[in-house]
């Protein structure tokens, strides 16, 4: 993977926001339905770059760089999903957009969960995706390695597409290992989101690839709270869960590559298309 891989190649309309006392960095590209699109840890918008063609074909796509991230300055608080998802309903709210689909990845995905519990009457559609709603269901080597994530890890941090993007957009790139600091910290929060995710109400997509940082399994569990994978769908699909969610469990990826690939991008937009 490349720096060059995460650059959109679109025309882009880049603006700050003045919302819940941070200033929020995002991006606009294209027309039609709006979709609030929310990137990894330790990235940007620029994620996206290689997908933001098909995503854009007839939405428009607000990609936002969250706290600390991309071109939006830290600001004396944790990264707290909680927060972040406080930033993008306000930031909804200043762009005046009216239940627009909230799309997110890795630490995005958590934020747009968590933007779909503090605010549903915001959210539209929901797509979570490499998103896991326990602490406990991440690879324990995994937890190991993220209990590893600090300023220190910095200096090995220099030859990465993460490390690169930064030095490249950020305010202030000296806040690298600020950033890694807090990022460490946020990993190492014990979470349970299950009975929130049991009172979605919202369409909710679940994504991940068959080589996630948890196994298939717990985002099949994901979609079982979401009343799907509980019984056969029927001819009519009035077996199908209740209140349009869906599961899709993405054949060769990874963590590391699944927000690039255009399968996301066509379940994704599959799925933010459905009447239904």
């Amino acid at each position: 993977m490349t720096a060059t891989t995460w650059t959109a190649e679109s025309a882009a309309s880049g603006q700050y926001a003045e919302v819940n006392g941070i200033n929020l960095y995002y991006e606009t590209y294209g027309d039609g339905r709006p979709m609030i699109l929310l990137h990894g840890g330790l990235g940007s918008g620029e994620m996206f770059g290689p997908i933001l063609p098909a995503l854009t074909d007839h939405h428009q796509v607000i990609a936002v760089d969250l706290q600390g991230h991309g071109r939006t300055a830290d600001i004396d608080r944790p990264l707290d999903y909680r927060l972040m998802a406080d930033d993008v309903a306000a930031l909804i709210d200043h762009l005046g957009l009216r239940e627009p689909d909230v799309v997110g990845y890795s630490l995005g995905g958590g934020v747009a969960l968590q933007v779909a519990f503090r605010h549903p009457e915001k959210v539209g559609r929901l797509v979570a995706a490499s998103a896991n709603i326990r602490r406990d269901a991440v690879y324990p080597e995994l937890l190991q390695q993220q209990g590893q994530v600090s300023a220190a890890a910095a200096e090995f941090m220099k030859d990465t597409p993460m490390y690169e993007l930064y030095q490249r957009v950020a305010p202030r790139p000296e806040d690298f290992p600020k950033l890694l600091d807090k990022i460490g910290a946020a990993m190492a929060e014990d979470f349970d989101f299950t009975e929130e995710v049991r009172g979605l109400r919202m369409p909710t997509l679940v994504v991940a690839a068959d080589a996630d940082m948890a196994p298939p399994s717990h985002y099949i569990e994901v979609f079982k709270l979401l009343d799907g994978g509980l019984r056969d769908g029927g001819w009519q699909g009035d077996g199908r869960p209740k209140g349009g969610h869906a599961l899709a469990i993405l054949p060769g990826l990874t963590h590391y590559d699944i927000f690039r690939s255009p399968l996301f991008a066509a379940v994704t937009v599959d799925f933010l298309d459905r009447e239904s």
